[in-house]
């Protein structure tokens, strides 16, 4: 498995080896376990390429982000529920939201909240902000895919240089928060093929290549070298039996300018990418880090052929001793608003609007009541998801809360609900759509009963 763009790492906005971010390789093992790239290009030679490119953008926010703090205020609930902040007007009539969101306020219009997702699993995890299941509901025979594989087996790859179903997501210290699910039943060819590094700490297995900056990614010399470092190492651990034609396929993903370009933000106009702010290149605690101008490149992968792009952006768990839900809060969310109002300005400008769909969420809200450390506990029985792009029906907010933000009291949604409406605007059959698992039984995208929310499409 090959890896593109290192880890960030805590010192100066460099690797520990003193590489930057936008100027390392490195090429070992993808966070799919056991996942190579000659299998992800096996696979292209047994799918059509989808004839219309609609894509879908994931971006999860690890730990639970606070679905009253951010976009379901509670101005008349009391100081112990609404907390410390103020809602502001948007350009939409009635919908308001965090005072820390002015951007995203003025192009109202162009986003959908959805107040109320209400079957949160409960476990700190991104199996549901993946999958759209349960992780304790009943598994098919080799486990339920991600939500990208199902994209990538039934629309396969746009072109031989991009995957299909790609990933930004950062290896965690929680590693639950850094998953970004498997090919399950569909197979290793459909997981997501991960484009960021891991932390030093958890690489021992890797194989890093010091020094290949992506103005060099076309050096096959030292490309077919680290190959074959790394098919020597593979070749013990089974991992890789052979450097067959698929493996001269997989170089070529490398030293073909489309997917290198898409990760080379310095070609990128500078004036659209410090839309987006600037990146800190630290890992939060357990979490991720908040690499905001990974939105940029999430929308870069899509205009480079990728159909599904995850990601996992920072670290939403502020509950503790420490008391940090609301300074955290004023921390992290005025980049948030400038990156996702950067990048849902992006697609419209350049006409992607119609065709790629953004959703925004963590695995569950918080507790309307402030703790005694000023902060809010897990909350499971509602939380919170932005929505925009794909054609959808924007300007509107999508179910509500009861005054306390305690539980849904109105259009309570489901997670696969979400994933209903995300595949049918990619375009995928739900209805009709049908896939057997390994014993033989037929599967469908979302369970038989599930809708897209009709109110959006």
């Amino acid at each position: 498995m090959l890896t593109i763009l290192g880890k960030p790492t805590r010192k100066n906005g460099q690797f520990c080896d003193g590489v930057s971010r936008r100027s390392f390789l490195k090429i070992g093992g993808m966070a799919l376990g056991g996942i190579s790239l000659p299998d992800v290009l096996r696979a292209e030679t047994e799918s059509q390429s989808g004839s219309n490119h609609k894509a879908i953008i994931n971006i999860y926010l690890p730990g639970g982000p606070s679905h009253i703090d951010l976009w379901d205020p509670k101005p008349d609930a009391p100081k112990e529920i609404r907390g410390e902040f103020s809602p502001i007007k948007t350009n939409v009539p009635g919908i308001e939201i965090c005072e820390l969101f002015p951007r995203m306020a003025t192009m109202m219009d162009k986003f959908i909240p959805v107040r109320s997702i209400s079957d949160a699993d409960g476990r700190h995890d991104a199996y549901q902000c993946m999958t759209g299941r349960k992780f304790g509901s009943r598994q098919p025979p080799g486990g339920w895919p991600a939500a990208g594989a199902f994209v990538s087996k039934l629309q396969g790859p746009v072109n031989s240089a991009v995957p299909a179903n790609v990933a930004l997501m950062y290896k965690t210290g929680n590693g639950t928060w850094g998953e970004p699910g498997t090919g399950g039943f569909l197979g290793v060819q459909h997981s997501p093929f991960n484009l960021v590094g891991r932390k030093a700490r958890s690489s021992p297995e890797n194989m890093v290549l010091q020094g290949i900056t992506l103005e060099r990614l076309r050096d096959r010399v030292k490309l077919q070298q680290a190959f074959d470092t790394f098919r020597r190492e593979a070749d013990t651990s089974g991992l890789m039996e052979s450097m067959d034609v698929y493996s001269e396929q997989a170089m070529n993903i490398l030293t073909t300018s489309r997917l290198a370009d898409a990760l080379d933000l310095s070609k990128e106009d500078p004036q659209i990418l410090a839309r987006y702010g600037k990146s800190i290149e630290t890992f939060q605690r357990d979490g991720a880090p908040p690499m905001i101008e990974n939105f940029c490149l999430a929308r870069r992968l899509v205009e480079a052929g990728a159909r599904f792009v995850s990601l996992n952006y920072s670290r939403w768990d502020w509950h503790g001793p420490d008391g940090m839900n609301f300074p955290k809060s004023r921390e992290e969310f005025p980049l948030l608003d400038q990156g996702l109002s950067a990048l849902v300005t992006d697609l419209h400008e350049r006409g992607l609007d119609k065709n790629v769909s953004v959703v925004v969420w963590g695995e569950f809200g918080r507790t309307p009541k402030i703790n005694q450390n000023n902060s809010r506990d897990h909350w499971p029985k509602v939380s919170c998801a932005m929505l925009a792009g794909g054609g959808m029906r924007t300007g509107q907010v999508i179910g509500k809360t009861n005054r306390k933000g305690e539980f849904a009291s109105d259009r309570p949604v489901k997670f696969q609900e979400v994933f209903a409406t995300l595949y049918q605007k990619a375009g995928l059959d739900l209805n009709g759509t049908r896939i057997f698992d390994t014993s033989g039984t037929p599967q469908y995208l979302v369970d038989q009963g599930i809708e897209p929310m009709r109110e959006v499409i």
